[in-house]
């Protein structure tokens, strides 16, 4: 279905449901990525590998499926059927996690991570697609916000599940399980969370393919030399606010992926209670920011102000420097995870405006492949780079897992100021975007 700039926007019950889906869509995406970062140190210990071998397991093994086929699946978003490509992403990724569940050594884990990746590379660079077409531009912060809401209780869920599984079955117990013979704890967890989403492919179909509204709506994909000419024409706004979310990724990925084992070592807790008390703060605040920052933006947009959407990112951004690099360094558990929560709620407030802002300066059949190449950078610095970082500093500039904290803290030390850098780039190039003639005209 096409539209052109005339034609109505879907109704806000049509909209809003659309949002719901696939901000469901995304908690299970990030269910099956975050129960990782809870079971490192028995799957380690199980496995025999070092910090730096369960961050590739964490990281790059998530980012190799996008890497590879992220940018051919965008261009068909941006030509096909968007929620046809969510439904197989969330399908693919669910049977992956599964598949970690009879993972019996690094390799075989490593791989079924690598379709675990399918997830964010089929689902969001259409979900953003999708929902820039069921909202216009001073509805769309909120509904940004909506969706990426899922980060937070996908990762949540996967610490509160893992957490009351791990209580039932600790992970290194051995369950004797029908067909598939005997598995540990760890495995049990991987196998419970990818059901789910075999369900969730099914209802995604109740979905409608909106039309395609604003500029290039009615018209063929570009090819592929005309999203680099644009991207060309407003580079400062596409890689200053890409490069800034990625950096900002980087520090919620590092921190996200060994704030367990950070929680173990310190403070002595384990795994049932670090799931059950890290998860709770993660939902409560994490949906919270993205909440907040969502609607914040809109506030601002709607009351005129062009630049609301990167002004939101741009306060969550300064304030996330202080949180990410004194948590570490706390001397109680209650102290670390109050900042761990207000850090998740910083995080959040940052993302319903700038993914807003990216998708309003982007021609409509343009969207997608440029949510891609948003996506590839993130996934690239932020979701291998981040835990790889701070394991590297762990295994071989402290050389001593104890040091976990201060490897933390000199990592968001580095990386938190250098995201407020990007981003103030990107607001430049953006104030520039959103003032030039076509663009200014499309999004009136």
């Amino acid at each position: 279905m096409v539209a052109t700039t005339g034609d109505q926007w879907p109704s806000p019950s049509r909209a809003w449901f659309a949002a719901a889906m696939l901000a469901a869509a995304n908690t299970l995406a990030f269910v099956d990525r975050q129960a990782l970062a809870l079971l490192v140190e028995p799957i380690k210990n199980d496995l025999q590998v070092s910090d730096t071998a369960m961050s590739l397991l964490y990281g790059l093994s998530f980012t190799m499926f996008y890497v590879l086929v992220g940018i051919p699946v965008a261009r068909l978003a941006d030509r096909a059927n968007r929620r046809n490509i969510v439904v197989a992403a969330i399908f693919i990724w669910s049977l992956a996690t599964a598949l970690c569940g009879v993972a019996r050594s690094f390799a075989t884990l490593f791989i079924a991570r690598v379709g675990v990746g399918a997830g964010e590379g089929g689902l969001s660079p259409a979900a953003y697609s999708i929902l820039a077409d069921y909202f216009p531009k001073d509805r769309l912060p909120a509904a940004m916000g909506v969706y990426q809401m899922g980060i937070y209780v996908g990762g949540a869920s996967a610490l509160l599940l893992g957490g009351f599984i791990a209580s039932v079955v600790p992970p290194a117990s051995i369950v004797q399980l029908p067909l598939i013979g005997a598995v540990k704890g760890w495995h049990l967890v991987f196998l419970m969370l990818g059901l789910p989403g075999l369900l969730l492919s099914g209802l995604m179909l109740l979905v409608r393919e909106p039309a395609r509204m604003g500029e290039g709506g009615s018209e063929p994909s570009p090819p592929f030399s005309a999203v680099f000419t644009h991207i060309g024409q407003h580079w400062q706004a596409y890689v200053g606010i890409s490069f800034g979310f990625a950096l900002m990724i980087l520090v919620g990925n590092a921190t996200g992926a060994w704030i367990p084992a950070f929680l173990e070592r310190k403070f002595g807790l384990t795994t049932a209670e670090i799931g059950l008390a890290y998860g709770a703060i993660t939902a409560i605040c994490g949906v919270g920011g993205t909440l907040t920052g969502g609607f914040a933006a809109t506030a601002l947009r709607r009351r005129g102000i062009e630049r609301g959407n990167l002004y939101a990112a741009l306060f969550g951004f300064v304030s996330l420097i202080p949180v990410t690099i004194l948590f570490p360094q706390m001397p109680s558990a209650a102290l670390s995870l109050t900042l761990i929560g207000l850090m998740n709620f910083l995080a959040g407030f940052n993302f319903g405006g700038g993914l807003a802002a990216l998708q309003e300066i982007t021609p409509n059949r343009m969207r997608a492949s440029v949510s891609a190449g948003y996506m590839l950078m993130v996934n690239l610095i932020g979701a291998a780079g981040g835990p790889v970082a701070i394991a590297l500093v762990t295994d071989y500039w402290y050389a001593d897992p104890q040091s976990l904290p201060d490897a933390i803290t000199l990592v968001c030390a580095i990386a938190s100021p250098l995201s407020v850098l990007a981003l103030l780039l990107g607001l430049r190039g953006y104030s520039r975007a959103i003032g030039t003639p076509i663009l200014k005209s499309s999004l009136a």
